[in-house]
């Protein structure tokens, strides 16, 4: 399938009311975005902020784990435990925190179908949740925050009726290219070998469905990247792939490469002006 082809929420997935969230704002916690046969419930967590002239701009937070593990409700053991929807919630921003399929579970494209299916619902639900996709941005870490690249490149203005396309995207330590040197694209038993079922070189095509560097286009949303240099999983090469095709398409792409860090920026001693910064740019990008 590709990004627009992601089936209607269906009527008995009407959210429910909100309920009062430990860091204030309305928040719907539990929601069943997605029924998919054979597997269990999907479910995301929105905060709304409460008391602001309109409806706020949402953003999606895709969580990382190698897409073996993982939960939309924990963040990485290196960042305080409610901090990113904490700091978006001050700035007026809108959090939908989202789970999804697990290579044990589905192959790929099926997590990518997630994240779309749950910005699809996030559209449709939009005026009971109170909140604007139309200024829209994602943001994830490693496994998470390859699909974030990827579903901000596969909503195009104009390419159909379902999505309009992200304001902005926030991708922290991303796979970008699957079939890179520098991810043992020969590797049978690498995270990106049990997405896909297969070796990513076995696999070129579905490598490359998988890979943001090459599906990249004009007309992208604004990007920033930001990756620990000293990362021994996911190096940053793979963020300045993505960067360097960005530009090369003439679109908006910020790399920012943290000194001396690791995965989840182990080693880094101030990772709340990383949020910061994201939370930042999403405020600059998806401003009225």
């Amino acid at each position: 399938m590709n990004g627009q082809d992601v089936s209607g929420p269906v009527e008995h997935l009407v959210p429910p009311p909100p309920g009062d969230g430990p860091y204030g704002g309305a928040v719907y916690d539990a929601v069943t975005y997605a029924l998919r046969p054979g597997f269990r419930p999907l479910l995301l967590d929105l905060t709304v902020p409460v008391g602001l002239a309109g409806p706020p701009p949402v953003v999606i937070w895709v969580h990382g784990g190698a897409f073996l593990s993982g939960d939309r409700r924990f963040l990485p053991d290196t960042l305080r435990p409610g901090s990113v929807p904490r700091a978006l919630l001050a700035a007026g921003l809108a959090t939908a925190t989202i789970d999804y399929r697990l290579s044990g579970e589905a192959l790929f494209p099926a997590q990518l179908d997630d994240v779309l299916a749950a910005w699809e619902y996030l559209h449709t639900y939009r005026q009971q949740l109170n909140i604007d996709t139309g200024r829209l941005g994602l943001w994830g870490e490693s496994a998470g925050a390859m699909l974030a690249a990827l579903a901000g490149l596969a909503v195009a203005p104009g390419s159909g009726p379902v999505l309009p396309q992200a304001g902005a995207v926030v991708c922290w330590y991303p796979p970008t290219d699957l079939l890179g040197p520098d991810l043992s694209p020969e590797a049978t038993d690498s995270p990106e070998a049990l997405l896909l079922g297969g070796a990513p070189a076995s696999l070129p095509a579905l490598a490359g469905r998988a890979s943001a560097v090459a599906n990249v286009r004009a007309g992208a949303p604004p990007f920033l990247l930001v990756h620990g240099d000293a990362d021994p999983f996911v190096p940053a090469s793979q963020s300045r792939a993505l960067h360097d095709a960005l530009r090369k398409a003439g679109n908006d792409s910020t790399l920012r490469l943290v000194p001396d860090a690791g995965h989840c920026f182990t080693g880094f001693d101030d990772p709340d002006s990383l949020i910061r910064e994201a939370v930042a740019f999403l405020v600059e990008r998806l401003a009225p």
